[in-house]
């Protein structure tokens, strides 16, 4: 038959292969499936954070028989065993036959996933390839390794990252970044409560995502202070400077814009009656402000109230929330910095200002 013949010619040099059926309509044709080679199903990796940057192994695959020669794209998953890749995350895509997956890049999959860190815990491992939205897929059989990731010893993320169109004009990196993106930081009190703060210029829009990529798990608008995974729209808020609280397990977040100042005996004036108003500085990511202080005592609290304060327990820099009082030794004109920027290691400096 010539017009299936001259047909499949077209097709072919379109990428895709069709083959005649009995009412000599074109039907779709799709044949071997990839094998995984390499690794070998149970091999098993111990992650250190030493070696983040290292290579953990290179997933190698035969190449599958679409019955033509065409691109094929490959998308390399892993899943939790017996989850049948529902939530698969991806450990990368190629047009090869191979992926170099690093150290920092498997272990963020795994603890993703739910992985708990420093334990021996299996995954689903399979590649799927394919040409074109109208082509079947063709799926491996799937690999268990065993991954022992590295992290805060807790079951589940002990980070946020937190991408988005603010990123750019608050000195995040480049806008919708997730690598370059500022992170929200698990409780110790709470694995499942995460917190930071983060400074939005102008109105803009953002998500949550458990890994720095996309791909592994990502958290949209669910609406009235919910989350959807793996779902739901972009989350939006106006301008401010936000102390941000996510809720992983029941899925709930909550936003409080504050802006910072200090109050207490060592300030000439106010004492403890009002605050001294901080200025945020992008650049630095800090509040501060250059006065004169006198021998007492002082803290940082938000938006004029005491409802949210930080103080200093230790006296070594670091700040506690509702923790004591800070110390000023001597009088004298000093710039006071407050830097929220690392999320769960909140610190404060004091530096006399010298002629």
């Amino acid at each position: 038959m010539k017009t299936p013949n001259i047909l499949a010619t077209l097709i072919l040099s379109a990428g895709l292969f069709w083959a005649c059926s009995d009412d000599d309509h074109p039907t779709l044709i799709a044949a071997d499936e990839p094998a995984i080679t390499a690794p070998a199903s149970g091999s098993s990796y111990i992650l250190s954070e030493d070696d983040a940057t290292e290579q953990a192994d290179r997933f190698v695959w035969n190449r599958a028989n679409f019955s033509i020669q065409t691109q094929i794209n490959y998308n390399l998953q892993a899943d939790i065993p017996g989850n049948d890749f529902q939530n698969a995350a991806t450990l990368g895509s190629t047009t090869a036959t191979q992926i170099n997956v690093s150290v920092e890049h498997l272990n963020n999959t795994a603890i993703a996933l739910g992985l708990p860190s420093g334990e021996a815990s299996e995954m689903e491992v399979r590649v799927v390839a394919s040409v074109s939205d109208e082509v079947e897929a063709l799926v491996s059989e799937s690999i268990l390794i065993s991954v022992t990731p590295y992290g805060s010893g807790n079951t589940g993320t002990s980070y946020l990252w937190v991408p988005g169109g603010f990123q750019a004009t608050g000195n995040y990196g480049q806008d919708w970044t997730p690598s370059e993106a500022p992170q929200l930081r698990s409780l110790s009190s709470d694995p499942e409560v995460f917190e930071g703060y983060i400074y939005f210029a102008a109105e803009a829009e953002f998500k949550f995502t458990a890994a720095p990529e996309w791909g592994n798990g990502e958290y949209g608008d669910g609406g009235s202070g919910t989350l959807l995974r793996d779902e739901g729209p972009n989350l939006k808020t106006p301008a401010g400077y936000y102390r941000m609280q996510v809720n992983t397990e029941k899925l709930t977040y909550t936003l409080l814009d504050t802006d910072w100042g200090i109050i207490g005996d060592a300030i000439p004036g106010t004492g403890w009656d009002s605050d001294v108003d901080l200025t945020y500085d992008p650049a630095k990511k800090t509040w501060k402000t250059t006065l004169e202080l006198q021998a007492g005592e002082l803290k940082f609290r938000a938006n004029d109230a005491w409802d949210l304060n930080y103080g200093d327990d230790d006296t070594d820099g670091t700040l506690e929330e509702g923790g004591s009082n800070i110390n000023v030794e001597a009088g004298g004109t000093y710039t006071v910095a407050l830097d929220l920027s690392q999320p769960g290691v909140y610190s404060y400096t004091l530096t006399a200002v010298t002629e």
